[in-house]
């Protein structure tokens, strides 16, 4: 029944794989190297339609070759040992407490003993990553996954140097290009949720003013925040938005400032790209509204939260444990949206909604389930160029968020 189980799931998520992965026809390209800085123009050299073809193509191919030559890996789920190396730990009961709640999930799904998982927590960049590759290796891992975006150099070394093991990269976009078949990049596409979840923010707000605390300016956050901010506009044309950057993907005392700084400029709902409830917790203790992420905030914030956008890394970790354990490739670049699971939004607190946010939605929600993009012009940037034109579609070439334009509307505060 497992191996059956994962062949059905293999089949239904690398559909996702080949849309995900389909013609770009925007002029922004997918990030570089360890670091994206935004821009309000396009991120580096322009890539052609063609080459972003090319790569549709490749992962088609990866794709189907999960379906159709399965071999004996030598591994059960008895025997299997996997490895997790994450930058936070669950106690931030935001991003690492979603993923490790992913793991625990996968192992009740696939029978995987707790001492078939080693978990490195609170793993700094640099080299901390290498000592916990290491470990991982000298421990017996057949599988090693990395969950923050800085750890992708150092596992793509590793895995030049140990065929034998396969890696994995939650958020990363050098997988495919690398050319290396044990080296795997995988994402949820967590605009769909951002944008539903900047409906309630555009309904609720007041002041027509919502905030939000970013990590970095990194494509992934500006695809995530420019999703939110467009699903608020979407119901509210007057809404516009203030971004305030931590350059910390979990720091408290930074949320909680930028929080606050946000609110002083007038922002009554507040939004987070960042790993812990601080910017929940600043937002009830000021008596204005907030949109969490990651995981269901409620709790943290009974009387600010409005609902929080979430992954479901369960998902990704089920396929793709059960896809080496039966011997079926698994696709160097992965992307899988509401679709399958992969995002959802927590429910919404009917303490705080505003009035018809339940019902826009699920409207929303049903739109984009039929196959609608969030990233559709027209659609500006904050210097009045058109990035899209009417009915265009931004899509995005590989897994990992790659729109790096600041959108008319958005203000960055430095």
């Amino acid at each position: 029944m497992k191996k059956l189980f994962g062949l059905l799931i293999a089949m239904l998520l690398s559909l996702s794989l080949f849309t995900a992965c389909g013609n770009n026809d925007s002029q922004a390209d997918p990030p570089g190297g360890d670091e994206v800085q935004a821009n309000i123009t396009t991120n580096g050299d322009n890539e052609s339609a063609d080459e972003t073809e090319t790569l549709a193509e490749d992962s088609e191919t990866v794709s189907e070759e999960t379906q159709v030559n399965p071999v004996d890996s030598g591994l059960s789920f008895e025997t299997v040992q996997l490895a997790f190396i994450h930058v936070g730990d669950p106690a931030d009961m935001g991003y690492t407490f979603r993923q490790d709640q992913g793991t625990r999930d996968m192992m009740a799904n696939l029978g995987i003993a707790d001492d078939q998982v080693m978990n490195f927590f609170n793993v700094v960049p640099g080299a901390a990553v290498d000592t916990a590759i290491l470990e991982s290796i000298e421990w017996g891992a057949d599988m090693i996954f990395g969950t923050s975006f800085a750890f992708e150099p150092h596992l793509l070394e590793a895995a030049r140097v140990h065929p034998e093991i396969q890696f994995f990269h939650a958020t990363g976009n050098q997988a495919l290009a690398s050319g290396l078949p044990n080296m795997h990049n995988y994402f949820g596409n967590m605009s769909q949720a951002r944008y539903i979840s900047g409906i309630a923010a555009g309904l609720r707000t007041e002041s027509n003013v919502i905030g939000f605390v970013a990590a970095h300016p990194f494509a992934e956050v500006i695809t995530g925040y420019t999703a939110f901010y467009l699903g608020a506009l979407s119901v509210n044309p007057d809404v516009t938005m203030y971004v305030m950057y931590t350059n910390a993907w979990n720091d408290p005392t930074l949320e909680q400032q930028a929080a606050q700084a946000l609110i002083d400029r007038g922002a009554d709902v507040i939004g987070q790209h960042a790993d812990s409830t601080a910017t929940q917790t600043t937002a009830q203790g000021n008596e204005v509204w907030s949109v969490g992420y990651n995981n269901d905030m409620i709790a943290a914030a009974p009387n600010a939260v409005l609902t929080s956008p979430m992954f479901d890394w369960s998902v990704y970790l089920t396929f793709a444990v059960d896809s080496v354990v039966n011997g079926i490739d698994v696709p160097a670049d992965w992307i899988a949206g509401m679709d399958e699971g992969m995002v959802l939004m927590s429910p919404t607190n009917p303490e705080t909604i505003a009035p018809g946010t339940d019902e826009a939605m699920a409207e929303a929600e049903a739109r984009i389930l039929g196959g609608w993009n969030v990233f559709t012009g027209p659609i500006y940037d904050n210097e009045g160029n058109q990035i899209l034109a009417d009915g265009e579609e931004f899509i995005e070439p590989l897994a990992a968020p790659s729109w790096n334009y600041i959108i008319q509307g958005i203000t960055i505060i430095e």
